[in-house]
């Protein structure tokens, strides 16, 4: 039994776990011991409620008093987090990724939900400005402080704020006195996306069921300056002939004083993971009443530069900013950057206002920058409150080990949180980033919403600016596909990017691919970019080497290049019930696991379906993703210079499926991963071949070739070329050598053409190890081969195509999953296992 002296003390405890203290100001302290104060009102010690729309207000929860205690009975919630991973830690909703769970969770979005924080402020804050900032709400709220009305906003990719010195309740020893009483309401979540395209992230697409997101998804801070205060620091800088750099810092500072005054401004200039002599300037400048911009220019003599990691260093600086008002800091400014150029060239080959509009290759520091890149497909989870910031710095480090040295953030997810673009610029991987998400070409038309897009856009790239890692901005992903008017579309998109590079000198490029008939009817060329998508949506039209070798050819870039693939059976089990793990079940579907295709997909690389158990067939699904990647990431290289850049689809995807990630929802690499690794080697040995299947008779033919992607060069080199059959047997081995490898370059070496086959049952192997003058190896690769009849492998695969389509469009069409359980679900409900190995349209 709970006596009374035990709740006081517990109600004690809350309180004193509750309380925000504000240090004094500082008046004589120099720029480095100075602070900013920001009270981080984050973590676990939020709670929430359910209600229907437009109740809470009625029922007065707005209007909770600050002293009370009620809230503590609502729900636990954590700020950043989201709706769903509360009610499922709270054990309202079951694990939406679990099984079909997120249909069951549909009845979440159509309630509003209200999220309170109670907490004490000890210290007096006359005569300064204390802003409530909340960093990303997802979708629209309203905010209460002690009762008082704050204000509404929408948008989940912009800061906003209050000024809240006027409201806050403040008391040195009272902890009654001095509790305030946060209150925030979560809108029901928007159900159409045209309506809030460029504000909020697409919440569908081919791996996400019919859920929309929703919560306080960035960080809520208490911001406390003097008078003066930072808007902005831009660390503009430009890099000199002579080796030197000019940083330009452009300082936004907002000046709440009624007259204008003299500031003194303070900044010093420091390496941030290396050592220099530090650099401070000093000077004043009368404010006008108002937001106003100063700029101050900082020169460097001996600029470290920053490069992608495998061009060179990832040298980052430091700039650290005061304002003071006679000796008292106003406020001080933190901010990292680094320095570096972006430019665009034409591609070699490419004529321009005929087969392309914009130029796509990009140079960094001079230096030509060949893009292995992969779409994010985040954020690490839908459900934001699911992920840790370890799972960035996880997740990028896999990236770079993979051998990718950009991350494609396309217009189906949002911009990422600061720390993402931290960690790419401590690693030195690139960025190329949809710079807001539109994933749709139905926008609004009306000039009022188009604005708010406009302004979206602009907080975004002004918040991500002074990132050495954000290299190339684009406007859209598809939205051309769906445009109703090609011209608005077209005209919408070159607004959105006079708007974004009025902010930062960025290249940009409006949509991608413009390829398809929209676009080129909105004038874009016939070969601005290709989307390497259609070997999966037309599966059985091509085997996927005559695809990449006569569909995809011939563009300057690759921004998607897709395959599909299953989990592992460890994170299956994670999210597929045990009674329908094998054969599957229709959690499989729910998840986008497309089993024809994916069983096309297997018979394509294997021969043979590989259906033999659970573990044979996810394992194949991954190396078909891997081998299918590798053999067109190889030729599209190839191509390079031409070709300057390629996105696979995807490196990660938010919540756990069957489709496209190379990383799993749960960290794990699958299979494909290492296959990957290899293609992206930057210095890659490889073989080009225009088949995989070959008759015993005929020779085997093809083409060593070496691409540098480094800026070096490699002389007095060797490469070993080896052939086995089934059994492990060598049947061909040559060594060649190679006077120079040239740095940036992609070269045709030495022809293959080996009579060795009539010995081979099934398939057989080929690899290859280049070796540097000392001996050591600097690239290796491997591939095999199948024996059998290309041709009547491609009239199979076209049939079995047409059966395909005829039981997809009897059943519900692409993302009806249905159709793919229906002959092995038969009418009673009984499933059953077939034995076959041939390929079928339909049937397990």
């Amino acid at each position: 039994m709970i006596t009374k002296f035990s709740q006081l003390l517990l109600y004690f405890s809350f309180l004193l776990s509750t309380v925000l203290s504000y240090a004094q100001p500082n008046t004589t302290l120099a720029l480095e011991d100075s602070n900013q104060q920001v009270i981080d009102l984050s973590g676990m010690r939020w709670r929430f409620k359910m209600m229907a729309p437009g109740e809470g207000i009625k029922k007065g929860l707005h209007k909770l008093p600050a002293e009370d205690i009620e809230t503590l009975v609502w729900n636990n919630a954590k700020v950043p987090g989201d709706v769903y991973t509360d009610l499922w830690k709270a054990g309202i909703i079951e694990d939406p990724h679990f099984g079909r769970n997120s249909v069951k969770a549909q009845w979440v979005q159509q309630y509003e939900w209200w999220y309170a924080l109670q907490f004490s402020v000890t210290e007096d804050v006359e005569n300064q400005l204390v802003d409530l900032v909340f960093e990303g709400v997802d979708y629209a709220c309203e905010v209460w402080l002690n009762g008082h009305y704050l204000g509404k906003h929408e948008g989940v990719f912009s800061k906003f704020s209050f000024d809240v010195a006027d409201f806050l309740r403040i008391h040195k020893y009272d902890f009654l006195k001095g509790r305030n009483m946060l209150v925030v309401k979560l809108d029901t979540p928007p159900q159409v996306n045209a309506f809030v395209a460029g504000k909020k992230t697409p919440w569908f697409g081919d791996y996400w069921r019919d859920i929309t997101p929703i919560g306080i998804v960035r960080p809520v801070k208490l911001v406390r300056t003097g008078k003066i205060r930072f808007k902005d620091v831009y660390a503009n800088n430009t890099i000199n002939k002579d080796g030197s750099a000019d940083v330009n810092l452009e300082i936004t500072v907002e000046n709440t004083n009624k007259v204008a005054k003299e500031f003194s401004f303070e900044a010093a200039l420091n390496g941030k993971n290396f050592k220099m002599k530090e650099q401070k300037v000093s000077f004043k400048k009368t404010i006008e009443p108002g937001t106003h911009k100063v700029i101050q220019k900082i020169h460097l003599k001996e600029a470290k530069l920053w490069w992608p990691w495998d061009l060179g260093d990832q040298n980052l600086y430091t700039a650290k900013i005061a304002v003071k008002d006679g000796k008292l800091n106003q406020d001080v400014n933190e901010t990292t950057f680094g320095i570096r150029e972006v430019t665009s060239k034409w591609n070699p080959g490419f004529v321009k206002d005929v087969d392309v509009t914009f130029p796509r290759s990009t140079y960094i520091n001079g230096k030509f920058h060949f893009i292995r890149s992969a779409c994010w497909g985040g954020p690490p989870n839908i459900f934001v409150g699911r992920t840790e910031t370890s799972d960035y710095k996880e997740l990028i480090r896999l990236a770079k080990e993979m051998n990718m040295n950009n991350i494609r953030i396309f217009g189906w997810h949002p911009p990422e949180v600061p720390e993402f673009y931290q960690y790419c610029d401590e690693m030195g991987m690139t960025v190329w980033q949809d710079m807001i998400p539109l994933g749709t070409g139905n926008i609004p038309s009306d000039e009022k919403n188009l604005a708010e897009i406009f302004n979206e856009g602009v907080k975004v790239v002004v918040e991500r600016r002074n990132h050495p890692s954000l290299i190339m901005m684009e406007g859209g992903e598809e939205m051309m596909f769906r445009t109703r008017d090609p011209k608005f579309g077209r005209e919408f998109l070159e607004r959105l990017g006079d708007s974004l590079q009025a902010y930062v000198d960025l290249p940009y490029v409006p949509d991608s691919p413009m390829t398809d008939h929209v676009g080129q009817q909105a004038g874009f060329k016939p070969k601005e970019a290709v989307h390497a998508l259609r070997y999966f949506y037309d599966m059985g039209k091509w085997l996927h080497e005559d695809w990449y070798q006569t569909k995809a050819d011939g563009y300057p870039i690759v921004p998607e290049f897709a395959i599909t693939s299953v989990p592992s059976v460890e994170s299956l089990k994670k999210f597929i019930p045990e009674e329908e793990l094998w054969t599957p079940g229709l959690s499989w579907g729910h998840h986008w696991a497309d089993l024809t295709r994916l069983r096309m997909q297997n018979w394509d690389v294997f021969g043979s379906e590989m259906k033999g158990s659970l573990e044979e067939f996810v394992n194949a699904t991954q190396d078909a993703q891997g081998i299918i990647f590798q053999n067109g990431i190889e030729h599209f290289r190839r191509d390079k210079p031409s070709l300057s850049g390629i996105a696979l689809c995807h490196y990660i995807t938010y919540g756990p499926d069957m489709k496209w990630a190379i990383v799993d929802n749960y960290r794990k690499p699958k299979n494909s991963y290492y296959f990957v690794q290899k293609a992206y080697q930057p210095l890659l040995v490889n073989f080009e071949f225009k088949k995989r299947r070959w008759d015993t008779k005929e020779p085997f033919v093809g083409n060593i070739w070496v691409i540098n992607d480094y800026y070096k060069s490699y002389k007095d080199c060797t490469v070993k070329f080896e052939m086995k059959d089934d059994s492990g047997k060598v049947i061909a081995n040559k060594t060649f050598s190679i006077d120079k490898i040239e740095e940036n370059s992609a070269k045709s070496f030495f022809p293959i053409n080996e009579k060795v086959l009539k010995s081979v049952k099934s398939k057989f192997f080929v690899n290859l190890e280049l070796t540097d003058k000392s001996g050591k190896v600097i690239s290796k690769n491997d591939y095999f081969f199948l024996i059998g009849d290309q041709k009547e492998a491609t009239k199979h695969f076209n049939a079995w195509k047409e059966e395909r389509l005829k039981n997809e469009n009897e059943n519900g069409g692409y993302g009806s999953y249905y159709h793919f359980f229906k002959d092995f679900t038969g009418e009673d409900g009984q499933r059953y296992e077939s034995q076959t190995q041939t390929p079928r349209a339909s049937g397990f």
